[in-house]
């Protein structure tokens, strides 16, 4: 990298509305006269470097606010942006519906790749100037989810924590601690109940509505639409969560078997089942600040280009690592279209998952600078589940590393990570049939929604015993679920991806260099491709294929 780009440099001019629709109409004009591929594509290049900024303001907006929540400018600015956004999306549409009808549609095909018009075609299904307001209203439930989730103040043994610094505590090796700990946890979900509950039940019968207006059945159809899943459907999913009953249930019943044998209990009870062994869970040997510092080092060992980058993204101050008070919990990477630049937001807590989240998310910044220069924008980013195997597959890639973090641990680091990405698959398959269920019965009341959480847990996690812990035993633990609140049907993207991760990971053991050549590929392609194209160019199985989760399970129990 040439030159050393500073965060506190990014800037983006609040987006003028009437000049964007002048600017918009104006170009998709120009592409109606057009009579050839070229004058097209003159214009949509114009138009990709308007929607290229203002996503850059959107990033910068959504960011600056969950770095502090509790700020009223910040909160002041994104409101004004949920409150614009819908009008933008209106102009982009317009302009994909006058593409998708082109009569060059074919040979722009050939020059943009089917791709972008596939899609195009999902987006435009997915939007009506009708729900302009529901969409305003949407994004004002979440931002108000988010916000309390960020206020949470809990006191626990003499300290007010959060609910990203509480978590360390849940993966100690004292029990007492730990289940002190969830019920500090859980007591203020049950104090809130009624405000997650209520939020939650708006946005069902929002995002229901919209579907409606649409004029699909339920707002399952419309989500799908919103994923842009468009190499496979509601069917495709519903298969692959049978094969997670048939193939991972039992395996994981087993390692939560042999959990409780090796933490000497007769029963495993929910606070115990995130840690692995009495020791406790293997810990950083630093603090945030030493712990990017041994980062820097691995990427430099690693090479294939995450080595600059990461320096870049570190010297440059795009990096946002350490929890605080008022800051939304989580992780996540946004990105900057105008600089070709991502940016890596998490809440280190201490524990091995800073490890983790700090990978997963380079894995995503990774990914986005590699295809920055894609064209048209629509490629810089694939669809999400294709984002996750960037993610999750950086996580086993950095495998060899692991002792630079956790010295004479990294061992045991690299089984409890193991462990805990196959004990995931029947949880992310959980909560996404959660969410079908909930869509598919919209009007369900909160108690009823609760009864489908635990009808969940029998299904995808029959171990679980939540003993005296209320809010969770009468159906509350998915209200911790963000996604639930913020992105519907995310979800099973993880569990997808992490199915072709594990298939990087085992690869690595034979072929590290060539796996890690395919892996950086991947990631130069971005979205050019739907998921299973692109999964299948870097020799990896698709999900969907039969026999693929079987396999991946299968090598997974022989390494344990």
């Amino acid at each position: 990298m040439s030159t050393q780009l500073r965060f506190e440099d990014v800037t983006a001019p609040v987006p003028d509305l009437e000049a964007l629709a002048r600017t918009t109409e104006g170009l998709q004009a120009s592409v109606e006269r057009a009579t050839s591929v070229a004058d097209c594509v003159e214009a949509l290049k114009s138009w990709d470097e308007v929607r290229r900024g203002v996503r850059t303001y959107g990033s910068l907006v959504d960011l600056r606010f969950n770095q502090d929540t509790a700020d009223p400018e910040r909160k002041a600015a994104r409101e004004a942006w949920d409150a614009a956004r819908p009008r933008w999306t209106e102009l982009e549409v317009g302009m994909k519906r006058t593409l998708l009808d082109h009569s060059l549609r074919a040979e722009l095909e050939d020059a943009l790749g089917a791709q972008v018009f596939a899609l195009w075609g999902s987006q435009v299904l997915a939007f009506d100037s009708e729900i302009k307001d529901d969409l305003t209203r949407e994004s004002a439930l979440q931002a108000e989810y988010n916000q309390l989730l960020a206020g949470a103040e809990i006191d626990f043994r003499s300290e007010q924590h959060n609910l990203s610094t509480i978590t360390k505590f849940r993966q100690e090796a004292d029990r007492d601690l730990r289940h002190d700990t969830d019920r500090a946890l859980w007591g203020w979900f049950a104090g809130n109940a009624v405000e997650l509950d209520r939020i939650y039940d708006d946005l069902v019968h929002l995002r229901t509505r919209m579907a409606h207006k649409l004029g699909y059945d339920d707002f399952v159809d419309l989500g799908y639409k919103r994923m842009c899943r468009v190499d496979y459907g509601r069917a495709d999913v519903e298969r692959f969560r049978k094969e997670v009953v048939r193939d991972v249930v039992p395996l994981a019943t087993e390692l939560h078997r042999r959990q409780a044998q090796d933490l000497g209990v007769e029963r495993l009870m929910a606070w115990d089942e995130s840690v692995f062994d009495t020791r406790g869970n293997p810990l950083p040997k630093g603090d945030g600040t030493w712990l990017v510092a041994r980062a820097r080092e691995m990427f430099a060992a690693m090479g294939g280009g995450l080595d600059e980058f990461f320096g870049a993204m570190d010297d440059g101050g795009f990096l946002d690592l350490q929890s605080r008070k008022g800051k939304a919990g989580g992780g996540f990477c946004t990105s900057f279209a105008t600089y070709g630049m991502p940016f890596v937001f998490a809440n280190f807590n201490g524990t091995m998952g800073d490890v983790r989240v700090l990978t997963h998310e380079i894995g995503h910044a990774f990914q986005n600078f590699k295809s920055r220069e894609q064209w048209p924008s629509d490629y810089i980013w694939p669809t999400l589940e294709s984002c996750e195997v960037h993610s999750m597959g950086l996580e086993f890639l950095t495998w060899p590393h692991m002792d630079t973090f956790f010295g004479d641990d990294g061992d045991r680091f690299r089984r409890v990570h193991l462990i805990e990405s196959l004990l995931f698959l029947p949880y992310g398959t959980a909560v996404d049939h959660f969410q079908h269920l909930v869509y598919e019965t919209p009007d369900a009341t909160p108690a009823e929604r609760n009864a489908m959480w635990l009808e969940m847990e029998r299904t995808y996690l029959p171990w679980r015993d939540w003993g005296d812990l209320a809010h969770p035993a009468r159906g509350g633990r998915w209200q911790l679920q963000r996604h639930i609140y913020l992105s519907p049907f995310y979800y099973i993207d993880y569990v997808l991806a992490q199915t072709c991760a594990l298939q990087f990971w085992a690869r690595a053991d034979e072929d590290r260099e060539g796996t890690m050549r395919d892996y950086v590929e991947l990631c130069t392609r971005g979205g050019s491709a739907a998921f299973q194209a692109l999964v299948r160019s870097a020799g990896l199985v698709s999900p969907f294929e039969e026999g693929c989760l079987s396999r991946v399970v299968a090598h997974a129990r022989d390494t344990l």
